[in-house]
């Protein structure tokens, strides 16, 4: 077994749509958040914890985007998001590889 890093929302999240972006309203901070295209698409993942690995697989699939770039971005999104608290990371046990 080896540990890998999964995120996940801290809290639910009032959401509207506007096009391809989000709007989210967190009723108990106050705060209004607007997420563009890529940060919704990041989110709708995280309906369910996901690996940054995972996400990035994801986006790639959908955007025009080299692996460098992408893995950049979306580690600063992830640190974004982190701070203002409304993902959380933990850390979980996947079983390692089959050995030959």
């Amino acid at each position: 077994m080896s540990a890998t890093i999964v995120y996940h929302r801290a809290r639910p999240l009032m959401e509207a749509e506007l096009g391809d972006e989000l709007v989210t309203l967190d009723v108990d901070a106050g705060h209004c958040y607007g997420f563009n295209a890529v940060a919704t698409s990041v989110w709708r993942l995280l309906e369910q914890p996901c690996s940054a690995a995972t996400i990035q697989r994801a986006l790639m699939e959908e955007y025009d985007v080299a692996p460098d770039q992408c893995g950049q971005e979306l580690g600063a999104l992830i640190a974004d998001l982190t701070a203002r608290g409304l993902i959380r990371a933990e850390a979980t046990l996947v079983p390692d590889g089959p050995t030959v």
